[in-house]
């Protein structure tokens, strides 16, 4: 059964989605219940995939990296996450935060900053949410307060990918307190990890996506340059803005690739499993079951692909870019749990793939904007 065909998948994209799946085979999926058992960072993986020219190659070349589009990117995705999410997520956020310095940052920012990621030499993030604010990016809290030709920062990050491995990150914080222009007080910052002031620790254990790690950042009066400001001050809730319409594609991505996981172990079992002397998959109920799995991923593909053409042409994207990760997670979730039903008792063994694809789908519908906040998108840029 091949879900993920690439007839839907534009011609200049087939190469890169050829290439992921032939390294996810090789290199994620034999090392998957490991990974998600032990909790531990996938190094290994991350190094072979930056080997391998897959991790933070939507870097223009300029810089370093092959200037993927968002349809190799997206294509690319799709068959990381079939094979198993938390490694994904963790070859996916070695570059987190990169897209705004080259979209927005000066020429020695690219160098200095995007040239060592692509190269495998860095990774980065991208520290936005807090302890009490997410979704809402004209609250957040964390300030940057100018000092001379510095920025003081002070204030606490949460749920931030790489926020303890990473070499640098990209910053959302504060800069004004405009109450007639709330959506003018925040900027971005390439913050090193190394300054003083900045301290991280890991979050507790998760129930899903256990080989991504995600911290707790903190900053006590910690220092940087202005150049390392991205952009001008002010701007940093439109750049963001118009990041996560490109992020929010890929995170349908990420639906699609858990979804289609959700399939296929079920499709195995049901078609193995007797019961009643006759398998499982001869039940008509089970059939009907089944098929509402295949419909809903087709539909969630389509649109998927269909909103990654109009994001990449600028055509409505934050309404596209919307409908498209809440449909492709929560189609996801959907799959997972008839997967589950459908495997019985054997669905909460830990050993089971199907196990970990079900607690692993409880997250997309929540990060990069919960999808009640995409409904609200959705509806306002109809």
């Amino acid at each position: 059964m091949d879900l993920l065909d690439e007839s839907i998948v534009p011609s200049e994209a087939r190469g890169i989605k050829e290439e992921a799946h032939e390294f996810a085979a090789e290199h994620i999926e034999p090392d998957a219940e490991r990974y998600f058992e032990s909790g531990e960072y996938p190094w290994e993986v991350l190094e072979a995939g930056q080997d391998a020219n897959l991790v933070a190659q939507d870097i223009p070349e300029e810089w370093g990296g092959r200037g993927l589009s968002l349809p190799q990117v997206l294509a690319m995705t799709e068959e990381f996450y079939r094979a198993d999410a938390g490694i994904a997520l963790t070859l996916q956020l070695a570059s987190f935060g990169c897209e705004l310095t080259y979209e927005y940052g000066s020429d020695e920012q690219k160098e200095k900053y995007l040239r060592p990621v692509a190269e495998g030499d860095q990774i980065s993030g991208l520290a936005v949410s807090e302890p009490e604010t997410g979704s809402d990016l004209a609250g957040i809290e964390t300030t940057a307060e100018r000092d001379g030709d510095e920025y003081v920062l002070d204030g606490e990050k949460y749920w931030i990918g790489n926020g303890v491995e990473a070499d640098w990150i990209t910053l959302y914080a504060r800069t004004g307190d405009d109450d007639d222009n709330r959506y003018g007080n925040h900027s971005l910052f390439i913050v090193p990890t190394d300054v003083d002031g900045y301290e991280a620790e890991h979050i507790p254990e998760k129930i899903g996506f256990r080989a991504s790690k995600q911290a707790h950042v903190t900053f006590d009066g910690a220092r940087i340059p202005v150049e390392n400001r991205i952009g001008h001050e002010g701007n940093g809730f439109m750049m963001l803005a118009d990041f996560f319409n490109h992020g929010r594609v890929v995170v349908a991505g990420h639906g699609l690739g858990l979804a289609a996981a959700a399939i296929e172990e079920t499709w195995d079992f049901v078609h193995d499993r007797e019961q009643f002397g006759r398998s499982i998959a001869d039940f008509q109920a089970v059939q009907h079951d089944v098929a509402d799995m295949l419909t809903e991923f087709e539909s969630a593909r389509a649109l998927t692909w269909r909103a990654c053409e109009k994001v990449e042409n600028g055509v409505n994207p934050g309404y596209w870019a919307a409908m498209a990760k809440t449909k492709a997670t929560e189609t996801a979730t959907h799959n997972a749990e008839t997967g589950m039903q459908l495997h019985g008792g054997r669905s909460v063994l830990d050993e089971r793939r199907i196990s970990r694809v079900y607690r692993d789908v409880r997250i997309p519908v929540i990060y990069e904007g919960a999808n009640a906040l995409q409904r609200n998108l959705v509806f306002r840029q109809a």
